[in-house]
């Protein structure tokens, strides 16, 4: 979806691309990628200081290579005036709906044969950290989970849980 994203061409590719990378690695709801600012991204340490909604805990994850280049790339771009790092063609923030919208064209252009919303990146990335093997804490800590039951159905549903629990 990425890819696909950043097919569209010019900003909109490049700021959609970048919306969905973090969307996925940080397990961010469409609501905190619209609120995410620049004063949260700490592109020196690559820190991402991650405020949750929906009471959630907040935390800090670290940015990688592709994240690091993409946000420094996009702030090149943008305003130095806007607080925003997705922002709207006019230059405000982001709505939910776009966000919506980005995401289902991206979904569509990558030949995806269902509906697409952004709450699927923030589930993928819980079952991707879970089929990775990780804690089940440590990813309750990571997509800000204030109950753990939140969490568990990411780990019910791992292919390897089962995996190491008889050796011969």
């Amino acid at each position: 979806m990425i890819t696909a994203a950043r097919r569209a061409g010019g900003r909109v590719g490049e700021r959609d691309a970048l919306l969905i990378m973090m969307a996925y690695r940080h397990g961010l709801r469409a609501s905190e990628l619209i609120a995410l600012r620049w004063d949260q991204v700490d592109l020196k340490a690559g820190l991402l200081h991650v405020a949750r909604l929906k009471h959630g805990s907040p935390s800090t994850h670290p940015l990688r290579g592709p994240e690091l280049r993409a946000l420094r790339a996009w702030k090149r771009k943008q305003d130095d005036a806007t607080p925003y790092v997705f922002t709207s063609l006019r230059g405000g923030p982001m709505t939910r709906r776009t966000v919506h919208h980005v995401v289902a064209a991206a979904a569509k252009s990558a030949s995806i044969d269902f509906p697409v919303h952004p709450h699927m990146l923030r589930h993928a990335t819980g079952f991707y950290l879970a089929n990775a093997g990780q804690d089940t804490r440590a990813i309750q800590l990571y997509l800000g989970h204030k109950n753990i039951q939140h969490t568990v159905r990411y780990t019910e549903l791992a292919a390897g849980r089962f995996k190491d629990f008889w050796k011969y």
